[in-house]
């Protein structure tokens, strides 16, 4: 397990952005990781997409790492910001917008 949580450390410091899903970002393979790979891409913010799907250890050690029950998890600069609802709901109230923004993300404002 220590293994599965440094190699989360790992990739949550050294990428800005990281959406653990259930697919990939060409190829989601569930509603909630499409759900959040759009909102991201709408907002066209870089993000590196972990895939949880060939991997069991990972599926279940990115939500020991958390507490968190549900994939997808989204971290932006190492922080855990939520799942697919809570994502949404941020997006479509400006918060999300407002996080980025805060931990200097680039991102398109949407006209």
């Amino acid at each position: 397990m220590t293994a599965i949580k440094d190699r989360i450390i790992s990739e949550i410091s050294e990428n800005d952005v990281v959406l653990y899903m259930k697919g990939t970002p060409v190829f989601p393979q569930c509603g909630f990781s499409a759900a959040v790979v759009q909102i991201l891409s709408i907002l066209q913010v870089p993000f590196k997409g972990v895939d949880v799907l060939p991997d069991a250890e990972l599926r279940q050690g990115i939500k020991d790492f958390t507490n968190w029950p549900t994939i997808p998890q989204l971290y932006v600069k190492g922080e855990f910001v939520g799942g697919c609802d809570i994502i949404r709901e941020m997006y479509e109230s400006n918060e999300l917008q407002s996080l980025l923004k805060e931990k200097g993300i680039a991102f398109r404002v949407a006209a």
